[in-house]
């Protein structure tokens, strides 16, 4: 395989506290650490490996959102990616035109294969790879758990709800990976230094082409309310009159 696309997405990092705004617009982002999404993370790790075991050749990573997103992509390329894509764009973009931005990089880079996170810690979502894999007309395989490259074909396990389903997909393919594929290297300051040097393309996401799907606009955010104080109980006579009072018995 000559070529591995892998997609990073800047995200609040996840042992970040999240605050949602005063006014209640959004989440609060100013002076809060951002990181790669987790899930992208392993999806990079897994590129890595792969390429160490002599089964790929680049690995090239990319992002959408503002320029602010080069810190993580900069960081990618810290972890040990060739290159790096950036399409820029303004502001926050549905998962619809998401996976058409990615189908747009992947036409022009022609990987055998597309790794992404399963979700972002952000949104939720899970639709980005499920879309693109839709659009560009290739296999998929959600929630990866194990990836098996065996020449033009992947053999991946899958966690479902039931617990593990192993299928066989042809490359080029998109995968998602899940939390128990594998853990991610720490970077080290030489690796930094290295990655100021490597290569990483801006692209206006208006330059791509790309249909816009329908806006989704988040109206209003509010926290989640806070779990009452507990109590305590002497014996298990007392847990049963508090539960009484509760209504619960």
């Amino acid at each position: 395989m000559e070529k591995i696309l892998v997609g990073l997405k800047r995200v609040v990092d996840y042992n970040v506290r999240v605050r949602v705004k005063a006014d209640g617009s959004g989440v609060e982002t100013d002076g809060v650490k951002m990181s790669i999404n987790p899930f992208d993370e392993i999806a990079l790790e897994e590129a890595l490996r792969i390429r160490e075991r002599g089964e790929a050749g680049e690995i090239v990573v990319m992002s959408i959102g503002s320029s602010d997103a080069q810190q993580q992509l900069r960081t990618g390329l810290a972890m040990g990616a060739d290159r790096a894509i950036l399409v820029e764009t303004a502001g926050d973009i549905d998962p619809l035109s998401r996976a058409r931005a990615f189908l747009e990089i992947a036409g022009r880079e022609q990987p055998g294969l597309v790794l992404l996170g399963k979700q972002a810690i952000d949104d939720d979502n899970s639709q980005t790879g499920q879309m693109l894999a839709a659009l560009w007309g290739r296999p998929q395989a959600t929630f990866a758990s194990q990836i098996e490259l065996n020449g033009e074909t992947a053999r991946v396990t899958r966690e479902v709800d039931v617990g593990l389903e192993t299928i066989e997909v042809d490359l080029p393919a998109v995968v998602t990976t899940d939390l128990r594929l594998n853990e991610p290297r720490y970077v080290k300051l030489p690796d930094i230094m290295k990655a100021k040097k490597k290569p990483l393309d801006t692209v206006a996401f208006d330059d791509l082409g790309v249909e816009a799907a329908p806006v989704i606009r988040e109206t209003a955010f509010e926290p989640p309310a806070q779990r009452q104080k507990g109590i305590m109980v002497d014996d298990i006579a007392g847990l049963l009159a508090a539960l009484r009072d509760k209504g619960v018995l």
